[in-house]
């Protein structure tokens, strides 16, 4: 099977004020891409929305909760679409000095952890990150070299592409961008950040509802449709 992985970040910067930092990606197979796409635009439409228009966790507000409550629906009704995410619940905690890192090997690092569960050998995967920075293209090329080397992939034929992709360009970095900020706002909470959208809380509540899930442990690791991982190392 061709899979395509759509990746993106909330809070991952290291002295952003921010207490939780989580990585997070939705899978489907190629073949459905498309569709969902379609999908995905047609719930725009559907809410009075430009069929272009960017779904972003950050830029969630009241007057289109309806909304975002269709796209949440649609993810857990839709057999074809997955996600999983890792969370660092506190990133105060981390000791990048003692490991001989930094934030940003660190990072790359996590990506790493999120990636590695998905991947099968038996199929064949382009990975899509949200662009990060100018710098981005040639670590991810790493990230690449040791997802390849860690499956024995040395032809590089299971990870068959691995890029940046803005996330305007691709519902589906999207609904990455939209889980990943959602469960990540739900850590920072209970970490003791103030957060106080009522709207952000309701949609948290809906997620959590729907999957069956607290959000705040991790599942099972061959969880298939919301898979999470709350990462508890030191590193």
């Amino acid at each position: 099977m061709e899979y395509c992985i759509y990746c993106d970040e909330s809070c991952h910067l290291e002295h952003d004020g921010v207490t939780s930092m989580a990585l997070g990606c939705v899978w489907c197979e190629k073949t459905h891409k498309d569709d969902l796409y379609k999908q995905l635009r047609e719930i725009k439409v559907r809410h009075g929305l430009a069929p272009h228009c960017e779904l972003k966790w950050n830029g969630v507000s009241p007057s289109k909760k309806d909304y975002y409550k269709e796209v949440i629906e649609f993810f857990f009704k839709n057999e074809k679409i997955h996600y999983r995410i890792l969370v660092v619940p506190n990133k105060s905690e981390l000791q990048h000095k003692e490991f001989n890192q930094t934030h940003d090997d660190f990072y790359y690092k996590m990506y790493f952890d999120l990636l590695k569960t998905i991947i099968d050998p038996d199929d064949t995967y382009e990975v899509y990150l949200d662009i990060k920075d100018t710098r981005g293209q040639k670590k991810i090329e790493k990230l690449r070299d040791v997802l390849c080397n860690s499956h024995y992939d040395f032809d590089q034929k299971i990870i068959s592409k691995i890029q940046q992709l803005k996330s305007s360009d691709s519902e589906l970095v999207e609904l990455a961008d939209f889980f990943t900020g959602a469960i990540c706002y739900y850590h920072r909470m209970e970490q003791g950040e103030i957060l106080t959208s009522k709207t952000k809380i309701e949609l948290i509540e809906q997620i959590k509802s729907l999957s069956g899930y607290s959000l705040l442990r991790s599942t099972l690791y061959k969880e298939d449709k919301l898979n999470i991982f709350i990462w508890k190392g030191i590193r």
